[in-house]
């Protein structure tokens, strides 16, 4: 069990990377994010979420227990779920979708009240809601551009 935890919490080990796993990390969101969106279906992408979210809080936990370091560096399935989240639902074209990846990044990096409090839950509860958190900032603000600049983002 912990060999397949350590697999999803890492993205199938892109979270080794060794410079920004984090940013990498996010990459990888963005590519789930573009497979799931091409089905065209909105109950998938929020069952996605919804799993992500779930298998996530157990594989980070087992990750974390493994690596002997709370929320390690290769630990990035919370940043995958996390593009989901931030562009979840919202009408992004390819800009819109790369805005998007550079709001979550800010916010997961600067990670703004309540989501630096999130960070202090425990395991991998802790890993996935800080970014879940950062994410519907990044939700908030996808939006706001969205609206602004439809013909940019959307």
């Amino acid at each position: 069990m912990n060999r397949l935890g350590l697999f999803i919490a890492t993205c199938a080990y892109v979270g080794y990377v060794p410079i920004a796993p984090g940013t990498f990390g996010s990459a990888a969101g963005l590519v789930v994010f573009f497979g799931i969106r091409g089905t065209g279906s909105v109950g998938l992408e929020l069952a996605a979420i919804v799993v992500l979210f779930a298998v996530g809080i157990w594989s980070a936990t087992v990750a974390e227990r493994h690596l002997g370091d709370v929320d390690p560096a290769p630990v990035v399935i919370d940043e995958v779920a996390g593009m989901l989240i931030t562009l979840a639902f919202l009408p992004v074209n390819l800009t819109g979708a790369l805005a998007g990846f550079l709001v979550f990044r800010v916010f997961d990096v600067c990670k703004p009240w309540p989501s630096s409090r999130f960070e202090r839950l425990p395991g991998g509860l802790g890993i996935m809601a800080d970014d879940a958190m950062a994410a519907v900032y990044g939700q908030v603000v996808m939006r706001g551009l969205i609206a602004l600049a439809p013909g940019w983002f959307a």
